[in-house]
């Protein structure tokens, strides 16, 4: 029985970071905002950056915080991230910041690390390619946007699902190259949930860094199980470097969650 049970949540996970392309069923207004490509040399692709700036940016001279963004292209999470960061800043509820849309072309490639169960390569030609789009963010388009844009050290990373489990696998392997983590729903049960099963022993290993972590768990049961999971081994860790916050979310499915919770993520994440 046991066995069966976890089969029927591995292949419930395979069949959300399959379907989840994250084009939204709601239709967005697509808000002011500047488009650009970029030549990724770690990828050796033309990707494309959609950047969103508060509309009194040009009118001043600050230098403002930036969050970052996987499912970023504008027929995906931008345009309604970009508006909920838009009336947030607007109703003084978090600070300005830039937002940065990283547009996908394999999604399932750049947002998976490494498996060794057979099922997770099924899921695309490709999967396994979240180092190489994680030193893509880190040693290109941090400079590009840092080139063009007035920014600040503070570095936000956002992500849902898939883009999830890269927010978490980025927390847990390079914890120092972002402020605030926020992930939605992270889809944990890839490779066997080896990020929750290794996540004791990589916190322990990690020096204290001040950063914070939010993440939100729905009902989906390939997902609730691990987030609640990493809460409690969280809850045991003593980094008092880190600022973290679990939303166990009941009521929410895995297709809801992102924009059910979004609000009191940025809220948390971004101010003091």
């Amino acid at each position: 029985m046991k066995a069966k049970i976890t089969k029927v949540w591995y292949l419930l996970g395979v069949v959300l970071i399959a379907s989840c392309t994250n084009k939204p069923a709601i239709k967005d207004v697509v808000p002011e905002h500047d488009t650009f490509k970029l030549h990724a040399k770690e990828l050796n692709e033309e990707r494309v950056i959609n950047v969103w700036t508060p509309k009194d940016y040009g009118s001043h001279q600050d230098s403002l915080p930036v969050i970052y963004m996987a499912d970023g292209g504008i027929g995906e999470d931008f345009p309604h991230i970009a508006n909920t960061v838009e009336e947030l800043i607007r109703e003084q509820k978090i600070p300005a910041v830039i937002l940065v849309g990283i547009e996908n072309t394999q999604r399932r490639r750049d947002l998976t690390g490494f498996t060794t169960v057979a099922k997770d390569k099924e899921i695309a030609p490709e999967v396994g390619g979240s180092a190489a789009f994680r030193a893509f963010i880190k040693d290109e388009l941090f400079k590009e946007i840092d080139q063009r844009y007035r920014t600040k050290a503070e570095k936000t990373i956002l992500g849902e699902s898939a883009a999830g489990l890269f927010v978490l696998e980025t927390f847990f392997l390079e914890p120092e190259l972002f402020t605030n983590y926020i992930a939605f729903d992270p889809s944990l049960w890839w490779n066997d949930h080896y990020l929750v099963r290794t996540a004791k022993a990589t916190l322990e290993k990690q020096k204290p860094v001040e950063k914070k972590l939010w993440f939100a768990g729905s009902n989906a049961t390939d997902i609730a199980p691990y987030t609640k999971e990493l809460a409690a081994i969280l809850t045991e860790n003593k980094d008092e470097a880190l600022k973290w916050r679990y939303a166990d979310e009941p009521n929410e499915v895995h297709t809801s969650i992102f924009r059910a919770t979004k609000e009191k993520a940025l809220i948390w994440a971004l101010n003091p």
